[in-house]
């Protein structure tokens, strides 16, 4: 039973820019339309974070359902989401993360503030 991802999956998640997130709706097993969004590897976990903070509806989503379905670096998978509550440490290397892999985006400022911070979540393999 898979409760992490591997290895090749950080490797390959940490590379790519083609994440794809989909949350499932109030029935809890039709998946939303999917968002493109940018994602990070931190100690070998997986985080992604809200453009338009806690008032996104995919997040808002993600946080009700805490499953869905993500695209990411040409493979689907089933997902659960954790919201990152405060935690300075953890978000500094979130930060630090996303400055790395995005640091040539004019939308890379927002991603730090405040408001996308508030919505930062891990994503967890789901086991049927």
């Amino acid at each position: 039973m898979q409760t992490n991802w591997t290895q090749e999956q950080i490797g390959a998640f940490a590379k790519s820019d083609d994440f794809y997130i989909s949350p499932f709706y109030s029935d809890g097993k039709t998946p939303g339309t999917p968002t493109w969004i940018w994602s990070v590897v931190v100690d070998n976990n997986l985080y992604v974070r809200a453009y338009n903070g806690r008032n996104s509806r995919w997040y808002q989503s993600a946080i009700e359902q805490k499953a869905g379905k993500i695209k990411l670096a040409g493979e689907e998978y089933d997902v659960i989401f954790q919201p990152i509550d405060n935690d300075p440490a953890l978000t500094e290397k979130i930060d630090e993360a996303y400055k790395e892999k995005y640091s040539n985006s004019r939308y890379l400022p927002p991603m730090l503030e405040k408001g996308p911070v508030s919505a930062t979540v891990k994503i967890l393999p789901r086991n049927e």
